[in-house]
């Protein structure tokens, strides 16, 4: 992944219309020299990796408010494999328990940002988990 800018797509799953946080971390992410693609709001799991597919992303990030990662972040994953994604990391952030925390991660989820992580903590995360 070092030879060319670190690709990200950012969406919202579900009928979760609240979109700060991901603009948020699209635009400090873009600004550190990544490629964003940001899908933005109300989209399904298949949209996503679709479009993860379509825009030969690196990661794959979501940001979720309304309590629904549980169940969204299975379909995602199953999407992304489907369609021979395996390679594409997928990280999570907003409001998520700690203690589902490591359930995420033994999902597959390469990493999860809960409330008030630094933006600079994101890409940091992101530019060294790509060298990897």
């Amino acid at each position: 992944m070092a030879e060319r800018p670190i690709r990200i797509l950012i969406s919202k799953l579900g009928l979760d219309g609240h979109d700060r946080g991901a603009k948020l971390v699209a635009h400090a992410l873009r600004e550190a020299g990544m490629e964003v693609v940001f899908l933005g709001i109300r989209h399904t799991a298949a949209e996503v990796a679709e479009t993860a597919a379509s825009e030969n992303v690196d990661y794959v990030g979501l940001s979720f408010l309304a309590g629904d990662h549980m169940t969204l972040v299975p379909k995602v994953i199953r999407e992304l494999k489907d369609r021979g994604l395996d390679a594409v990391r997928l990280i999570v952030g907003g409001i998520i328990l700690k203690e589902q925390v490591p359930a995420l991660l033994e999902m597959g989820v390469r990493q999860v940002f809960l409330p008030g992580t630094p933006l600079r903590a994101i890409e940091e995360y992101i530019r060294h988990d790509a060298r990897q």
